[in-house]
């Protein structure tokens, strides 16, 4: 090895010793300023979001929220529950037949075989 390949190893070596030396101060300095201050810094964990409050609610305002999403939740069931659903190579697809069905028995008109587009 030569000295010209040996510069940046020792280059390397001070970068990394002023780095560390950077991180020392800095832990000392913000230890420091906590006890001066008497701050005291959260955790990012308690800052997250609450998964059953995510608005901030409290008490009858959490409460009448919940019961809304619970009511809309349920609806949502009903109206999924009455899409015809078949599984066709593997995946759901809506049943196009049972909803011609549906539109004939609906209409009253069982034999129209053809169907009418609603125009806006």
């Amino acid at each position: 090895m030569n000295s010209d390949s040996m510069s940046w190893v020792i280059i390397l070596v001070f970068s990394l010793l002023v780095f560390f030396l950077f991180i020392f101060l800095l832990r000392k300095f913000v230890g420091y300023m906590k006890k001066e201050q008497n701050l005291q810094i959260e955790s990012f964990k308690d800052s997250l979001i609450d998964k059953d409050n995510p608005v901030g609610l409290y008490g009858d305002e959490l409460e009448k929220l919940k019961q809304q999403q619970q009511e809309a939740q349920r609806h949502l069931r009903d109206v999924i529950s009455k899409i015809p659903v078949i599984q066709k190579d593997g995946r759901f697809q809506i049943d196009e037949e049972e909803l011609r069905q549906r539109r004939e028995a609906a209409n009253g008109n069982g034999a129209s075989g053809t169907v009418k587009k609603d125009t806006v």
